[in-house]
């Protein structure tokens, strides 16, 4: 799968502390070599055997996804075989080209137009109650008004504060910021020495937050939508604050760091802008003590930003019936609610997140998030064009024309789309 950059650092950070909402294909596990995968349709004395391929983070979520489906099966009669991908993308390329994909696995939200369009889903969104989940995991899994897959995790964007430098800076719980004025506010008393007071990944899955507050966002429906307005007015504002020298990129701080959660670890940033992913993350820096908070609201009101993945099932697959059968039973509320205290990801049904924010109080601003979270860009073909422009917001300084920045990546993303 092709994560976006600053998450996969994330999951990178993290997964030696804890298995943690996956973006990315990592672990360890095999593929589509000889004797790995068995054949479709393949008939066993109660049912049929099923293939799920999966990424990762570790054999924390390796060992759950096996338990899952093994309870499944044992009360179905059917057998499922996990195969933990040592590189989903080209394994599931692989599988795809042949005539033997795996019947269920996982698909990131920004691949689902991709392989929509190449036929390489069964939709069987049909088949769930599209009520079950928030507005933003349906908008996620769609291509051209169907909607695909059901989501099998979430995660939002939320603000994380260290608490002792927050507490040094003359600052109580009264001061956590709800508005930009605010966040500029706290971000000055915060910044010190070579502690900036907020740091935050370099592309759009981190400062696109601060467009969806200002009312924009890159994707509505099926059309980019870069120019909006609202996209100018959030990277202005991240300008605003780097010109104001209390913001930085993760890329800029001293010494560099590979993610927020890192930079917010090693006491160069007094706040980030990250996913759940993080409580993994932080497990690295045990001295470290943090509070997430909900985004600040921009002149639009509140916003974040939504990953997530789903349970993909193959066109091709010959047990299709059995494998809704099964995806629908990994996402009862109990069931995810197992996952999350297995290797840390959040549900993705609305009663699934209340048991969640629930048992996992310190975490309620990433479930409230869900709420009026924007899903990732997910039409095809817009690979390069999206690496473009992250390149550019990496390389973003306060006098960068932020209106032909997003002119430039809207005139490519309509030449890809062009092109399909």
């Amino acid at each position: 799968m092709t994560a976006p950059r600053t998450v996969r650092r994330a999951v990178t950070m993290s997964v030696a502390s804890l298995g943690v909402f996956t973006l990315a294909a990592c672990g360890g596990g095999g593929g589509f070599t000889s004797g790995s995968a068995p054949s479709q349709n393949t008939k066993t004395a109660g049912g049929v055997k099923l293939t799920m391929m999966i990424g990762s983070s570790g054999p924390a979520e390796t060992k759950a996804v096996q338990d899952a489906t093994a309870a499944w099966g044992k009360s179905s009669g059917n057998t499922v075989n996990v195969v933990a991908a040592s590189n989903l993308d080209q394994q599931l390329g692989q599988g795809f080209a042949g005539a033997n994909p795996p019947d269920v696995f996982y698909v990131d939200a920004s691949k689902i137009g991709t392989y929509a369009k190449a036929g390489y889903l069964f939709p069987y969104g049909d088949q769930l109650d599209k009520s079950t989940f928030e507005d933003s995991l349906v908008q996620a899994f769609s291509y051209q008004g169907k909607f695909y897959c059901a989501p099998k995790d979430s995660s939002t964007l939320a603000l994380q504060i260290n608490t002792d430098l927050w507490k040094a800076a003359g600052l109580t719980d009264k001061d956590y910021p709800t508005t930009w004025a605010q966040l500029e506010t706290v971000a000055k008393k915060l910044t010190k020495g070579n502690v900036t007071g907020l740091v935050i990944g370099n592309d759009h899955n981190r400062g696109g937050a601060f467009m969806v507050q200002a009312g924009g966002w890159l994707q509505s429906g099926g059309k980019i939508t870069a120019t909006d307005p609202g996209n100018v007015k959030g990277l202005q504002e991240v300008q605003k604050l780097m010109q104001a020298g209390v913001l930085k990129y993760n890329t800029q701080t001293k010494p560099s760091t590979g993610w927020g959660g890192e930079a917010l670890g090693k006491k160069v940033a007094a706040m980030t802008i990250e996913g759940n992913w993080i409580a993994g993350g932080m497990k690295d820096f045990p001295g470290v003590k943090y509070k997430t908070v909900e985004l600040p609201a921009g002149p639009a009101g509140k916003g974040s930003l939504m990953f997530s993945n789903c349970w993909g099932i193959a066109a091709k697959s010959k047990n299709q019936a059995a494998a809704v059968a099964l995806v629908k039973q990994l996402i009862t509320p109990d069931q995810q609610m197992k996952f999350a205290a297995d290797f840390g990801v959040m549900p993705s049904t609305k009663q699934g997140l209340t048991q969640f924010e629930q048992k996992y109080p310190d975490q309620a601003a990433f479930v409230k998030a869900a709420a009026y979270a924007k899903p990732p860009i997910n039409l095809p073909g817009l690979t390069q064009a999206t690496t473009s422009f992250d390149s550019a917001i990496g390389a973003m300084t306060p006098q960068t024309d932020a209106t032909k920045l997003l002119q430039a990546f809207q005139k490519n993303a309509d030449a890809a789309a062009s092109g399909n």
